[in-house]
């Protein structure tokens, strides 16, 4: 069946999603029940590996939200599992030129197109064999979706944006900070100038931009500016927060470790 999440990149209404790092199916069927039109299980800064996103995507197969995976880098290899297993959203980080956008396309597509490795029929996303029609669509179906998240990235921003086969650009607010020399300071107003900057020339584009931002304001203000998808929180943040504040309103500080 055609892919919802490319299908309403261009619908004009922002794709609320949220990031997915803890690295278990529990937290994440929880979090399927949400009501968010996405969600990312995170193959980069996550331990995560196909096994465990395997276990996710079982996990999110009930719920209607659509399940996108962050590899762990560009390798070939690597997007062809993770294609397997039955995804057909994937993000991939660190892409700086038009050459690394092109090799990605060719690694989510069959030939002529591409170079994926054929073997579905005897994988999840073929339901083992049943769906006989996979690989006359798989091509069309797959979303790639790019990270730029660099000077360089940005510098070369029209020309990944140009790619065929590239379906979105997502910026990547913490490393850009970094490689602008402000690292931790994602709010840095050279940093906010760069990511609008980048939002409205992918937009000129006509792909879809992407962002993710944990702050509610400036989750708003790029939806306002035209983001196509955007992630407004992350998994273990959210927990983190909640747990801190429940036992800060009851006082509780912990007992000292055995021993100390």
């Amino acid at each position: 069946m055609p892919n919802p999440f490319k299908t309403a990149l261009g619908g004009g209404e922002p794709l609320i999603g949220l990031w997915l790092s803890m690295a278990q199916p529990y937290s994440t069927e929880i979090c399927a029940t949400a009501g968010f039109h996405w969600v990312l299980i995170d193959g980069e800064h996550a331990p995560n590996d196909v096994r465990s996103t395997l276990a996710q995507l079982q996990a999110v197969a009930a719920y209607p939200v659509h399940p996108v995976a962050r590899a762990v880098d560009g390798n070939p290899a690597r997007i062809k599992q993770l294609l397997d297993i039955g995804l057909d959203t994937i993000l991939v980080p660190m892409v700086d030129t038009p050459e690394q956008a092109r090799a990605l396309v060719a690694a989510t597509r069959y030939p002529p197109q591409g170079m994926r490795g054929v073997g579905a029929s005897g994988a999840r996303a073929t339901r083992w064999g049943l769906d006989r029609t996979y690989g006359d669509t798989a091509n069309d179906d797959v979303c790639l979706l790019v990270q730029a998240e660099s000077v360089t990235a940005l510098k070369n921003l029209e020309a990944i944006c140009a790619v065929d086969g590239v379906h979105g650009v997502f910026i990547g607010p913490a490393d850009l900070a970094a490689s602008m020399g402000h690292r931790g300071k994602l709010t840095h107003p050279e940093v906010l100038a760069a990511i609008e900057g980048a939002i409205g020339t992918i937009r000129a584009s006509g792909k879809a931009a992407g962002s993710l931002s944990t702050d509610a304001a400036l989750a708003r203000r790029w939806i306002e500016l035209g983001v196509g998808f955007i992630a407004v929180g992350i998994d273990t943040v959210l927990l983190a927060q909640a747990t801190r504040a429940l036992a800060a309103s009851f006082g509780a500080k912990g007992l000292a470790r055995a021993g100390r």
